[in-house]
């Protein structure tokens, strides 16, 4: 839409001419802009729709506006008929049509009835009309572009969201996963009634989902408001993969129980010999603080039955926690059982270490010819008979070892002094 020419003085033949001609183009832009925003249709489902909060009231003062915009147009083309007329009374116009038709396109000369604020009338210069029309049609089409926006976008984008979500519910009900038996259950029931209610107030209030580009002079600057719909969609992306992960609970259970009933059963296998062991520990080793060995938790078998019950009766979205918590907990007890063997057969590590190190030094002192030292014999001879006994007392036993090795290391390592090997047989 345009804008004519300030005020002047009395204007020639020449330049109503032009004038008359540039108003006559402004007349069928203003015109075609005005058909293309009746035509709109944005504008028509605005017309048709049953609105409610500010969608409803800012279209019906839009409604005012393009109602008004077409009052000022009327008046506009009215005017323009005019000077058209009083230009074509003859071809020279005298200086009494110059100054009408000055005042006419120049002049305050367009009166419109109504406009606002209680008055009965409005008069306007063409320029000023034309500033006012500019102003209505830029606001009206910033409402009905950014309306129309809306419901372009999201009513779609929710109807292909609720179609994805009604499979959802679908297939979560088919592997047990339902509104008060299952949290992902209760989440598809709250966002089938939360993008029901979207879809409800996007169509009946498309403006309260838009949100404008600040700064933008554009008709409709600005962008639909998706935060609920992305919200939704996300949660509905987070159910899905709950119910995969049940899905898959359905289709590799039989190997996750097989594996779970093969872990504890190990734990428990593990646990007996360390019983075993610790009786063989308290028989053989004499001094010495052996754990005592817990016996297997009997709520994890119970936890197992369970779990093979959920597998008969089919109740994927019971078992799938139930097996994950199983399965850390049943490697925690083999671990556990482990621990205790290891603790509990300690002592006897340490026999077999004093054992070897004390062989290995014989070896060795055989290897420089005094295997048959008599005062190394008869420290090997002691000590052999602590490691070899039971029960042993293993602290003895290792100093009798340290004072054989200690030998053995003076022996090696030169002549020993007649009161070196005095003092070997204290």
């Amino acid at each position: 839409m345009g804008v004519t020419d300030p005020a002047g003085p009395v204007m020639d033949r020449d330049e109503v001419d032009r004038a008359l001609a540039r108003l006559g183009q402004e007349h069928e832009a203003i015109e075609t802009s005005l058909l293309a925003l009746q035509d709109h249709a944005g504008r028509r489902l605005l017309e048709g729709a049953e609105l409610t909060g500010v969608t409803k009231e800012r279209w019906q003062a839009a409604e005012d506006r393009i109602t008004r915009l077409w009052t000022y147009f009327d008046a506009y083309a009215a005017a323009l008929r005019s000077a058209g007329e009083i230009r074509a009374r003859r071809r020279w116009s005298s200086r009494e049509d110059l100054v009408e038709l000055t005042g006419l396109l120049r002049g305050e000369a367009v009166t419109v009835a109504g406009g606002g604020s209680g008055r009965l009338s409005e008069s306007f210069s063409l320029t000023a009309l034309v500033d006012r029309m500019n102003e209505l049609y830029a606001t009206s089409l910033d409402l009905v572009v950014a309306a129309d926006a809306v419901w372009s976008a999201l009513p779609a984008r929710i109807d292909l969201l609720a179609a994805e979500l009604q499979r959802t519910r679908k297939l979560a009900h088919s592997v047990g996963v339902r509104p008060g038996e299952h949290p992902a259950g209760d989440d598809l029931e709250r966002i089938t009634r939360t993008l029901t209610k979207l879809r409800a107030d996007v169509v009946s209030d498309p403006l309260a989902f838009w949100v404008p580009t600040a700064g933008s002079s554009a008709p409709g600057g600005g962008r639909p408001d998706t935060r609920v719909y992305d919200r939704e969609a996300r949660a509905l992306e987070d159910v899905r993969r709950e119910i995969d992960a049940v899905l898959t609970v359905r289709q590799d259970a039989e190997t996750r129980l097989i594996r779970l009933r093969d872990v504890l059963s190990r734990a428990d296998r593990t646990l007996a010999e360390a019983r075993t062991a610790r009786g063989e520990v308290l028989a053989k080793i004499a001094a010495t603080e052996v754990p005592v060995v817990s016996g297997p938790p009997t709520v994890l078998q119970e936890q197992l039955a369970a779990a093979a019950e959920y597998r008969r009766n089919a109740q994927w979205h019971r078992l799938s926690p139930l097996l994950e918590s199983l399965e850390e907990k049943a490697e925690d007890e083999l671990l556990r059982a482990r621990e205790s063997l290891t603790a509990v057969t300690a002592p006897l590590a340490v026999r077999a270490e004093l054992r070897g190190r004390l062989d290995a030094y014989k070896a060795k002192v055989a290897r420089h010819g005094l295997a048959e030292d008599p005062f190394l014999v008869e420290r090997y001879d002691a000590a052999r008979r602590m490691l070899w006994s039971a029960p042993c007392d293993l602290r003895v036993a290792e100093q009798a070892v340290l004072r054989y090795q200690r030998l053995a290391a003076d022996l090696l390592g030169g002549p020993g002094a007649p009161e070196d090997r005095k003092g070997g047989q204290s």
